[in-house]
């Protein structure tokens, strides 16, 4: 089964999950320094936040899975429409390993479809992604540092996270 998954970057992590705990009436199910996270139910969605972005505001929206044959489907689904895929395979962000893919839309929001392996104890185990960044986000290559993590073209020239 699917859960819907939003990732917001906020400017003060305190005074959000303060909020978000009141608006959910639910508190978040992992949080750390940097970020927070909710595993809702009622509706079913996997909503984070953290300070690790640029600026506050819709980092992106994605499908979390419960099994890899679930997976398979998302991404065949979004290669049978010519959507440009990013496939990082198995990989470690936002505090979980995942095995994950992404696709932009034409407004350029990107979509993470993921497969949560497990918890691990750091926001990203490699370390590549930028400090002041979101783990693992492509975005249009303009808008971001040649050297950034999972852009289309960093991926191909293995710089990728």
């Amino acid at each position: 089964m699917k859960r819907f998954h939003v990732h917001v970057h906020v400017d003060d992590l305190a005074k959000s999950i303060a909020f978000y705990s009141r608006l959910f009436a639910a508190e978040p199910a992992r949080v750390e320094a940097d970020y927070a996270k909710w595993m809702l139910d009622d509706p079913r969605v996997n909503f984070a936040i953290s300070t690790r972005g640029t600026q506050a505001g819709l980092d992106h929206f994605g499908f979390q899975v419960d099994d890899a044959t679930e997976l398979a489907a998302l991404k065949q689904r979004a290669e049978s429409a010519d959507m440009a895929l990013l496939d990082e395979g198995s990989t470690s962000c936002c505090y979980a390993r995942s095995e994950k893919h992404w696709v932009t839309d034409p407004q350029g929001i990107a979509w993470e479809h993921f497969h949560t392996l497990g918890n691990i104890p750091v926001f990203n185990e490699a370390d590549k992604a930028p400090a002041a960044g979101a783990c693992c986000v492509p975005v249009p290559a303009a808008e971001k540092p040649a050297a950034a993590c999972c852009t289309p073209a960093s991926k191909t020239t293995g710089t990728c996270c």
